[in-house]
């Protein structure tokens, strides 16, 4: 993949930029601050983005606002935003700007290489990767809503469909299986009122929906 990174901490970037390299990856630029960002973006074209979310010269919000013009200019460009702390709000406004090829993790993840990798790939390839706590801290602020119907068990599942999870990889993280897995993500439809003839795709609503980003 063809990667820019946007990080302003110079050893984290400098992680990155080895850790990406020593798996093949091409780090068309790395950079420190939003403007920077978009500059690098519009010159290299690359496969995906990989940005924190505060950024110079605030350290409030430039990354995430960086992050939805992309989304807005160049659609086909993936994103993967880095917080070192769960800010949900963001979460939501880049889901509801486009719901496929986004990434939101938290720091911490990046020592986990496998993992992080493999939400880098799930991203550039057109998918979702929702970090758990993120995950996590959402189902609990959540009200009286139709979420509310939902088995503990059906919101386990919705919660790993959040994180990207395909089928076969929910089954293999409750342990069940396949057949059952299907048999909860229908209920779930069927509960959040998402019928075969929606638009668009019900497993990408019914997570919008979870984020309260529909």
């Amino acid at each position: 993949m063809r990667v820019v990174i946007a990080e302003d901490a110079a050893l984290l970037r400098e992680g990155l930029i080895r850790l990406l390299e020593d798996r093949g990856h091409t780090v068309c630029a790395a950079v420190a601050d939003g403007e920077a960002l978009l500059a690098a973006v519009a010159e290299h074209q690359p496969d995906v983005v990989v940005a924190d979310i505060r950024m110079p010269p605030t350290h409030t919000d430039e990354g995430i606002r960086a992050a939805l013009a992309i989304r807005g200019r160049w659609p086909d460009i993936a994103i993967l935003v880095l917080s070192q702390y769960v800010e949900e709000r963001y979460a939501a406004d880049l889901l509801s700007a486009n719901t496929s090829s986004v990434g939101y993790l938290l720091k911490d993840r990046v020592a986990d290489v496998t993992q992080f990798l493999e939400a880098l790939r799930r991203v550039a390839a057109g998918g979702t990767a929702l970090d758990p706590e993120v995950v996590a801290q959402l189902l609990l602020r959540r009200g009286a809503d139709p979420m509310e119907a939902l088995t503990q068990r059906e919101r386990d599942v919705l919660a790993l469909m959040a994180e990207g999870r395909s089928n076969a990889e929910i089954g293999a993280a409750l342990v069940i299986t396949d057949s059952a897995v299907s048999k909860h993500i229908n209920s779930i439809f069927a509960k959040l009122g998402l019928h075969p003839s929606d638009s668009g795709h019900r497993r990408v609503l019914a997570v919008l929906r979870y984020l309260g980003a529909a």
